[in-house]
């Protein structure tokens, strides 16, 4: 895959030397607080989540979450992509920024330019989303996104409520001529 490109912005694929990355972000309170603890706490452990996570999704699915990086710089600012969850009838969008870099529109121009790839590359026609109903921020950005809330619920495998969102694409709105059935 060729990194997506922003504006201010460049996705990328994870690879190894993204360790401290991840274990800065894992790590961080408002990942432990909203997304929860991954047990990621040395490089080691860091490196194995890049491998199991989203380099095998890269690898087995041709999508991930991919490093969201300043463009100019380089520099990995947090996490933007797609994951495929056994709990949810469709591909998630999942991001996650660390805070220093939350509150400049970062996060909704990464998840902008996933959501265009999702349905123009990848041909989705459908995606979810899931939140902490306490996040503000990130069920903010959801809407802006277009996605629309449609449960509160505890999902399998989880013990904490999520709010759970879905997005159809524009093309195959019902409104559009020739929308056939819209499935994940």
């Amino acid at each position: 895959m060729l990194p997506i490109q922003t504006k201010r912005l460049v996705l990328r694929v994870f690879n190894i030397g993204d360790a401290n990355f991840v274990l800065e972000l894992l790590n961080d309170p408002s990942w432990l607080r909203f997304i929860g603890d991954r047990g990621v706490r040395t490089s080691e452990q860091a490196m194995d989540w890049i491998q199991t996570r989203p380099i095998a999704s890269q690898q087995q699915f041709g999508y991930s979450f991919y490093v969201v990086c300043d463009r100019e710089q380089g520099i990995a600012m947090g996490i933007c992509g797609l994951i495929k969850r056994d709990s949810l009838p469709c591909i998630d969008l999942g991001y996650a920024f660390l805070p220093r870099y939350t509150g400049q529109g970062y996060a909704l121009e990464a998840a902008q330019a996933v959501v265009q790839h999702a349905e123009q590359d990848l041909h989705l026609t459908r995606l979810a989303a899931i939140t902490d109903p306490d996040n503000e921020r990130s069920n903010r950005l959801l809407n802006l996104l277009g996605f629309s809330l449609h449960e509160v619920r505890t999902l399998p495998g989880e013990t904490r409520i999520s709010n759970l969102y879905f997005r159809e694409s524009k093309k195959n709105a019902p409104n559009d001529q020739g929308a056939s059935d819209i499935h994940g």
